[in-house]
């Protein structure tokens, strides 16, 4: 057998055989905690963008600022 029929034959065996694949049930946990961590990484970019991004009252964001200063 060719040294590539070999590779993928060893691959579908250890995909098959010896990886250990996670239920259904803690595919599902893992969904819902990278969707909280996703859900409070935005809310911490949004809160950072709003408290360095007032100026004289007026909010204008990041890009705002970054404008207001190059250009």
């Amino acid at each position: 057998m060719s040294k590539f029929g070999d590779y993928v034959k060893s691959s579908y065996d250890e995909l098959v055989h010896k990886v250990s694949w996670p239920s259904f049930k803690e595919l599902q946990n893992s969904a819902v905690v990278v969707a909280v961590a996703a859900l409070i990484l935005a809310l911490v970019v949004f809160l950072m963008d709003y408290i360095f991004g007032i100026q004289g009252g007026v909010w204008k964001g990041i890009l705002g600022i970054y404008y207001s200063i190059v250009g």
